[in-house]
C-alpha cells in the first residue's frame, strides 16, 4: 500500500508543495501537517495591513475547500516529535504515527530569542505567526511608546505601520546601519532618512542591555549607552533560527538549515527540505545560502514536488525579494554577494531609484525603491541568463530591453 508524501509545515512552502504535487499528476496520498489551528495564510501582511486594521482577518493561501477537492489531507494543530528513519514514519505528541514514502520538511524558522533581563515581560513580542500579530495589534492600541529591536525587514515594516498609526517609535539596531544583512548601503541610508523625516528615532550601533517592567508588563528599554526609553510595547526582530531540530535528531545533515542538493533532497534520498529551513549551494554565487523569502519557498516547493512526481530538474530560480516599508516598496533581484561596486539610477530625493550591483563589470543584483519596472526587467534578464555590464545599464532600460529581445 502506498504511504505517499507527508509534508511538515503548512506555510508557503508546505502548501505549495502539496498543490504542486497534484498539479504534477502525483496521485498518491498527500498529508499536510500544520502546527497552528488555522487554515494556511499569507505571512507578509501580518506586519502591515493586519496589525493596523482591527477588522482584518488572515489572507488564506488557498480557499477552505481547496484541500479536500484536491485530496490533500490537511491536519492542523499537530506537533511532530520525531522522525523515525528506520521505520519511515513520523511520531506525534497527541496522535498516532504516520508512515511515509517521501517526507518534505517545510518547517520554516522561528524568531531568535532576546537574551536580556526582562525579555519575558508581557508586551515583549516577536512576530512570526498570526497569534503574534493579534497580540501586537491588541497591545499597540494601548501603547504610546514602542521600541523596535532590529533594523531588518520585519522590524522596519512594523515600525512604519505603528508610526503611521500615531505611535512614538524608536528603532534600535546593533549594526552600524539599517538592513545591513539584506541590502547595500545606498538603500539602507535612504530608508534611514525616510524614517527620520517621519519622526522615527533610529539608533544604530547599539543594543538593549535590559528591559524594565511593572506588575509583569514592560515599561522601558535600557540601551547599551544607558539611555532609558519608555516602552509599553517592545517588538523583537533580531533575526530568525531555522527549525532543524527534527532533522538533526534524526541524523539528517544540517548546517545553517537542512542541507539539500540541487533537487531539494537531503542526505536521506526520501527526505526533502524547502523554504526557510533549506540550506543549499546557490547556482548563482557558488556559495552556501539559506534564503528567507516567499519566492524562494514557492519555487523550491514546486521543484521538490516535480522531483517526487518523477522529474529530474535542478534548482535554477533567480532569487527575488520584496518589502513594503511605509511609502517605500523595496524590490530586490539577484544576490549582492561578491559585489564590489554599484551604480545608482533614478532620484533618491523623489523616493524612486535603483542600485545596480556589479562584481567587476558583471551585474549580480538590483535593489529598487519604488522602481518596479527596473525590478521586473532585471528578473527577466537574469532568468534569461543575461547579466549586462555597467555601460549597458547606463544606456537605460530600453537598451537592456533590446538585449533581452535579441536573446529571446
Amino acid at each position: 500500500m502506498k504511504k505517499g508524501t507527508l509534508i511538515i509545515g503548512a506555510g508557503h512552502a508546505g502548501v505549495q508543495t502539496a498543490a504542486s504535487l497534484r498539479e504534477a499528476g502525483y496521485d498518491e496520498p498527500v498529508v499536510l501537517i500544520g502546527k497552528e489551528n488555522e487554515l494556511p495564510y499569507h505571512k507578509p501582511p501580518l506586519s502591515k495591513t493586519f496589525i493596523k486594521d482591527a477588522q482584518a482577518g488572515p489572507q488564506l493561501l488557498r480557499g477552505e475547500n481547496f484541500y479536500a477537492s484536491n485530496h490533500i489531507d490537511f491536519r492542523p494543530g499537530l506537533h511532530v516529535t520525531r522522525i523515525d528513519l528506520a521505520s519511515r514514519r513520523l511520531e506525534f505528541a497527541q496522535a498516532a504515527p504516520l508512515a511515509f514514502d517521501r517526507l518534505v520538511l517545510a518547517t520554516g524558522s522561528r524568531p531568535r530569542r532576546l537574551s536580556v533581563e526582562g525579555a519575558d515581560l508581557a508586551g515583549v513580542v516577536s512576530l512570526r505567526e498570526i497569534e503574534d500579530a493579534r497580540l501586537i495589534r491588541l497591545k499597540s492600541d494601548a501603547s504610546a511608546d514602542v521600541v523596535v529591536l532590529g533594523g531588518g525587514f520585519i522590524g522596519l515594516e512594523i515600525a512604519a505601520t505603528l508610526q503611521a498609526a500615531g505611535r512614538n517609535v524608536t528603532v534600535i539596531e546593533a549594526a552600524d546601519r539599517l538592513l545591513g544583512r539584506v541590502v547595500a548601503q545606498p538603500i539602507g541610508e535612504h530608508v534611514r532618512q525616510r524614517f527620520a523625516d517621519l519622526g522615527v528615532r533610529i539608533l544604530t550601533g547599539m543594543t538593549v542591555s535590559r528591559l524594565e517592567g511593572e506588575n509583569g508588563y514592560v515599561t522601558a528599554a535600557i540601551t547599551s549607552a544607558g539611555e532609558r526609553l519608555p516602552a509599553q510595547l517592545v517588538i523583537v526582530g533580531v533575526g530568525v533560527v531555522p527549525n532543524v531540530e527534527l532533522a538533526e535528531q534524526a541524523g539528517i545533515a544540517v548546517a545553517n538549515g537542512v542541507r539539500v542538493d540541487g533537487q531539494m533532497r537531503s542526505r536521506v534520498a526520501e527526505i526533502f527540505a524547502v523554504g526557510d529551513v533549506a540550506s543549499y549551494r546557490h547556482w548563482l554565487t557558488g556559495q552556501d545560502v539559506r534564503l528567507e523569502s516567499v519566492q524562494n519557498a514557492t519555487d523550491q516547493a514546486r521543484l521538490a514536488a516535480q522531483i517526487i512526481a518523477g522529474g529530474s530538474e535542478t534548482y535554477k530560480a533567480v532569487p527575488w525579494f520584496w518589502s513594503d516599508i511605509g511609502d517605500m516598496k523595496l524590490q530586490m533581484v539577484g544576490l549582492n554577494t561578491g559585489a564590489d561596486n554599484h551604480l545608482v539610477v533614478g532620484e533618491r530625493q523623489e523616493n524612486s531609484f535603483s542600485a545596480y550591483h556589479f562584481a567587476g563589470e558583471r551585474l549580480v543584483a538590483i535593489e529598487s525603491v519604488n522602481r518596479p519596472a527596473d525590478h521586473m526587467l532585471g528578473r527577466k534578464m537574469m532568468a534569461a541568463g543575461l547579466f549586462p555590464d555597467r555601460n549597458l545599464v547606463l544606456q537605460g532600460n530600453n537598451a537592456m530591453k533590446g538585449l533581452l529581445a535579441k536573446a529571446g
